[in-house]
């Protein structure tokens, strides 16, 4: 699957259509995720994270990686996004501009952000230095995924599962403490 860039005869600087358009996608995702964490209206900020969580599906998609980017789109997109709006309603967050949203550790933040951007740029870089993966040869393909994902990442996602319903479970519950308190 990882070929030489000698044996390619490909190089970073020649970049082909697919990496040009990948790298803007990329960017726009950075930038809707900054847009996530940064907005103080809390509906905007899950809009920003549809427009994220949508564009790593785009992402997938230009790895010809079809499957995960289908589940993507309907785990994430349709799901997650949907609980954290319907969290949102049921603990009547505030829909306008919210100054709780805002704890004033953006200076902390940002640094802890750049740092574990840092670390994980460097790893994999240094990781992937002089391996070029050939799209081509069917590696992202949906049996070759699935297997990946059956085999190891099981108990990760159910662990995500539990965790989501505990947290549709407790906006309930403070949704019905403040109704009984009203």
């Amino acid at each position: 699957m990882a070929a030489s860039l000698s044996s390619q005869g490909h190089s970073f600087l020649t970049p082909t259509g697919v990496e040009i358009v990948f790298v803007l996608v990329g960017l726009a995702v950075l930038g809707a995720a900054v847009l996530t964490v940064t907005t103080s209206q809390l509906v905007h900020a899950a809009l920003w994270l549809v427009v994220a969580l949508g564009g790593l599906a785009i992402e997938y998609l230009l790895l010809t990686a079809e499957f995960i980017a289908w589940v993507q789109v309907l785990i994430y997109l349709g799901s997650v996004v949907v609980l954290v709006l319907f969290g949102l309603m049921l603990t009547k967050a505030p829909i306008g501009r919210s100054p709780d949203a805002d704890s004033g550790n953006r200076w902390v933040a940002l640094g802890v952000a750049v740092v574990a951007a840092a670390t994980l740029v460097t790893l994999v870089v240094d990781a992937f230095r002089s391996t070029w993966m050939d799209l081509s040869s069917g590696g992202g393909s949906t049996g070759a995924n699935g297997e990946v994902l059956f085999r190891y990442w099981v108990l990760p996602f159910e662990a995500l599962s539990v965790l989501l319903l505990a947290a549709l479970v407790g906006a309930i519950v403070l949704s019905r403490r403040h109704r009984e308190e009203g």
